[in-house]
């Protein structure tokens, strides 16, 4: 049994293995071989798999209609420091039993918020001395930290973006102390979210102004970090509403612009989330390409949707089809730039037994490590890569590549047209790139 600390929270289950596709075993996994080579590197390099503190630890099945359904034994002590230690304990438990080797957190899921700005403090840096012990003891890295600049009902408008100054500088103290706990764990990256950089109306809002103070506020932070020996990356997590009506990061694409604009994108790169990608309307693979597009590939967050649905459910992937699209386009760009793929989703409201989160785990990391396999084979075996390279062929010589390399003039297009005369249609042959997608899963 493999435990971390006196407490065994999961107790009765064991380190998760894997045991291969004809496994009945529930507790094991089917396709996550972490020391399997794919692509030249194994599925535990390419992956770097990460719980989710905040789903994983701290959520308990409430939602909008009614109150939690899960009690954890590590929220049953009074006392505030000792809660968190056991909290702490848990989650380095499940983490080293489910045999990944990397957290993510935001700041007050690790210990709960004090009532004034230096009670929160000393509450972090106690819970922070505590987890580097259990990393030590343990192993387990940190993939990012990052700050809940929007629960707090004191960033109702917004933390960043906020058009009280007062409530700028909090947010500054606030992000300046996730970073420095950050630091003190090693952490490989840090995140933005901007749950409520944006607005609920234009009415009342300056954007440009609000604009430029996010870019301003997020240089400020770079700056501190590098200026206390900060060497990883940090992430723009775009998401394009909900709680805000429109959120500034909306999607990779805008996201991107804004680092741009704001002279950022040497040290930013992109966090995508499958759920906030096809809540503004895209797919997971396109967010993925826009961000190789820019070389900011930087992290995943794993999850979905549910399609019937129009907000943010964050449930476990398991759709083989899609995860296979974009593991495409993950090795086509050689994979992650800094980061690795965190598990921000969380177990359904009516599962309610302990057991429930390995599955879920699990279950996601099989489909990652089953889509991987699938994309590979594609990429080695099938004539995806090239047709696709015939597709653009009329590029790759006269013309097509003077155009390419910018040789030609408008005149002259207008020229090749004039002789080209009527053109005749050409296949994009979309239904044999799907069918050859279905063929190798």
């Amino acid at each position: 049994m493999v435990t971390i600390g006196d407490k065994e929270f999961y107790k009765g289950i064991g380190k998760i293995e894997f045991e291969g596709k004809e496994s009945d075993n529930p507790l094991a996994f089917k396709y996550y071989n972490p020391d399997q080579v794919v692509a030249g590197k194994t599925m535990k390099d390419h992956f770097r798999f990460a719980i989710a503190y905040w789903h994983t630890f701290c959520g308990q099945g409430d939602d909008p209609f009614g109150p939690g359904t899960q009690n954890f034994g590590w929220d049953n002590s009074t006392d505030v420091l000792q809660r968190a230690k056991d909290k702490a304990d848990a989650a380095f438990e499940f983490v080293t039993k489910m045999g990944f080797d990397y957290f993510c957190f935001h700041d007050f899921d690790l210990i709960d918020e004090g009532a004034t700005l230096a009670e929160s403090e000393q509450r972090l840096q106690f819970i922070t001395e505590y987890l580097k012990n259990k990393q030590q003891d343990s192993g387990v890295k940190l993939l990012w930290g990052t700050a809940n600049c929007f629960s707090n009902p004191r960033y109702m408008n917004g933390a960043a973006t906020n058009p009280e100054f007062n409530v700028v500088a909090r947010a500054g103290a606030q992000i300046k102390m996730a970073l420095d706990a950050t630091i003190a764990l090693n952490g490989e990256n840090y995140v933005f979210w901007g749950g409520r950089e944006g607005y609920m109306s234009l009415l009342n809002t300056d954007m440009g102004r609000e604009l430029d103070h996010m870019g301003q506020f997020l240089t400020l932070a770079r700056d501190y970090a590098r200026s206390q020996g900060f060497k990883g990356n940090f992430f723009i997590e775009p998401k394009p509403m909900e709680p805000m009506k429109h959120q500034y990061d909306f999607d990779t694409a805008t996201a991107i612009g804004f680092l741009k604009e704001y002279g950022l994108e040497n040290d930013f790169k992109i966090n995508i989330e499958v759920n906030h990608a096809t809540l503004a309307q895209h797919t997971f693979q396109h967010e993925m390409e826009v961000a190789a597009k820019s070389g900011m590939l930087g992290s995943l967050d794993a999850n979905r949707g549910d399609y019937q649905n129009g907000w943010d459910t964050d449930q476990f992937p398991n759709n083989i089809q899609e995860t296979t699209e974009a593991m495409l386009v993950f090795l086509k760009a050689g994979g992650l730039q800094g980061g690795g793929i965190n598990f921000d989703a969380k177990i359904r409201r009516n599962s309610t037994d302990l057991e429930d989160v390995f599955h879920a785990h699990i279950g996601g990391a099989d489909t990652f490590s089953r889509a991987l396999l699938t994309a590979d084979k594609i990429i080695q075996s099938s004539s995806y890569q090239k047709l696709r390279e015939e597709r653009y062929s009329s590029f790759n010589n006269g013309n097509g590549r003077a155009f390419e390399n910018g040789e030609l003039k408008l005149d002259d297009l207008y020229k090749i047209a004039v002789d080209n005369g009527e053109l005749s249609l050409k296949s994009g042959k979309q239904e044999l790139f799907e069918n050859i997608i279905n063929q190798y899963i």
